[in-house]
């Protein structure tokens, strides 16, 4: 114990011991961060080329390894921040990228997301709407209504009745084409109710539209549904009679006769 009080009361010494301490400190560092650089990182890829508004499944990507140092911008690693996230809009993934966090965002943070919602071989119907009409603007995004029709028959009589059932609300815009239950602070009224229906049914709505005192009603329904039942509900026609009185005042055009225009 004497003897080392003895080696650190000398100045010469001490330096000496400090000069080591400090290289052997520095030394260390160094060969850490070195390691730290050049040790590889397990990173995604994209598989196959992605376009915007794709949602991002486990089947799309790859992973490889790659030095820390080569990894520049905001790449995403982690398959949390991936999985089941959508392209961008205006992002192309193409084969063989790496992912950035600005090209995927979540599905409700794309512009009219709704429209991802649209069954394969289904179409998206724009209903205008008031508040009256919405009754009082208590139609929401997953709410289901039942279309109903007015108009005149050849005898010149009323005829009411329930058209269509079973439509499921997909998006409500007010008249600047913004979500109107999108945010609380703003007082946003109803201008378009967006829905999805098959293609015969998209027809027979829009040959409504056009003829002369017909009025199409949107209607809430009692019909309550669960996530897990949602794909076992259908949309269908319930007046053969309404669909008729249509039909019978607008011609059938069958695309496959349509000729192009000669030059």
């Amino acid at each position: 114990m004497k003897k080392l009080k003895q080696i650190l009361s000398n100045k010469n010494t001490v330096t000496f011991i400090a000069a080591i301490l400090i290289v052997l400190v520095l030394y260390f560092f160094y060969n850490w961060r070195v390691n730290e650089a050049t040790s590889p990182i397990r990173v995604p890829y994209a598989n196959q080329n992605i376009n915007p508004r794709t949602k991002i499944t486990n089947d799309m990507i790859s992973w490889v390894e790659i030095p820390s140092t080569s990894i520049k911008g905001n790449v995403i690693t982690k398959e949390s921040d991936l999985i089941n996230y959508y392209t961008n809009v205006n992002s192309v993934i193409p084969s063989g990228s790496l992912f950035y966090k600005s090209q995927v965002v979540r599905q409700e943070e794309l512009p009219d997301s709704f429209l991802i919602d649209v069954p394969d071989g289904y179409v998206a119907y724009n209903f205008s709407v008031n508040v009256s009409t919405t009754y009082g603007n208590s139609m929401y995004p997953g709410n289901y209504v039942d279309v109903y029709f007015k108009g005149i028959s050849d005898d010149g009589l009323l005829m009411v009745g329930k058209l269509i059932e079973n439509v499921k609300i997909l998006a409500v815009k007010d008249s600047s084409g913004r979500h109107v239950f999108e945010t609380s602070d703003a007082d946003r009224s109803p201008s378009q109710i967006i829905f999805a229906v098959t293609k015969e049914i998209h027809l027979l709505l829009r040959k409504a539209e056009y003829i002369k005192d017909v009025e199409i009603i949107l209607v809430p329904s009692n019909v309550s549904v669960t996530v897990e039942d949602e794909d076992k509900i259908t949309i269908n026609v319930t007046s053969d009679t309404i669909k008729e009185y249509i039909e019978s005042r607008s011609v059938y055009i069958d695309e496959n006769e349509i000729t192009q225009p000669t030059e």
